[in-house]
């Protein structure tokens, strides 16, 4: 570079800096405040005490989140058991004609024994083999199934974590989704939840962290409001106990 060309760029900067400076005194002037050139004191950081503490009862926890989810289009059901919860997807299945469903490699889903109640559907697991392409065969399915990790009820959110049992892709392509939620698993706010992952430390944290609030919401094009075009478009969530 030439002296004459950094001395063109010094004097471009200059001349920027000062047009910068007038831009933000008209700011100020207009706001009638003084021109602050300091960041102001910020005494606080993060949540209030009297939030880090605040927590609802089950049935309020149960009822807000109903509220909630239901509010962004999702469907809520309370099952006592999770028997109750079999028979409840095998109707919706037979309810909704679905044909292929996808679902988490998880000890809870493998207990409903849903390959043998529902032999007429093609069933599969997350990463059960080597030879599948697990994406596409998530985005081919009718209705995905997990478990969901944590449910918020300030916000209605179910939050699934990714593993390799545990794909994203199974709560996130399928055309519904159907998430359990063992009601100890029922948080009042999110910094119940958020507060696991700080603890756990940087290298427990898993390869993805979801929050569902109900059935997939677009509109960034024109302002047009679509459902299900970037994730489920009916989302089931069922609370047990």
């Amino acid at each position: 570079m030439t002296e004459a060309h950094q001395a063109w760029l010094a004097q471009m900067e200059s001349e920027s800096r000062v047009k910068q400076e007038q831009f933000m005194k008209g700011i100020a002037e207009r706001l009638r405040r003084p021109r602050l050139t300091n960041a102001p004191p910020h005494p606080f950081e993060g949540a209030p005490e009297f939030w880090r503490s605040f927590e609802w009862s089950v049935e309020e926890r149960v009822q807000y989140f109903t509220e909630n989810m239901v509010a962004a289009g999702g469907h809520v059901h309370r099952l006592p058991t999770m028997e109750e919860v079999q028979s409840f997807i095998c109707e919706k299945v037979e309810e909704l004609s679905a044909r292929t469903i996808i679902r988490q490699n998880e000890d809870e889903l493998n207990e409903l024994l849903l390959e043998e109640h529902l032999a007429q559907v093609d069933m599969s697991l997350w990463n059960s083999s080597d030879d599948e392409d697990w994406i596409a065969r998530a985005a081919g399915a009718d209705i995905g199934i997990v478990m969901a990790d944590y449910a918020v009820s300030h916000t209605g959110s179910i939050v699934v974590l990714s593993s390799k049992d545990k794909g994203r892709s199974v709560s996130l392509l399928p055309t519904v989704l159907i998430a359990i939620i063992p009601i100890e698993r029922l948080k009042t706010r999110l910094g119940e939840v958020l507060i696991d992952f700080d603890q756990s430390g940087r290298d427990q944290l898993p390869s993805g962290i979801h929050f569902i609030s109900g059935p997939s919401r677009s509109a960034d094009i024109e302002n047009d409001l679509t459902i299900g075009v970037h994730g489920p478009g009916v989302v089931f969530a069922i609370i047990v106990g």
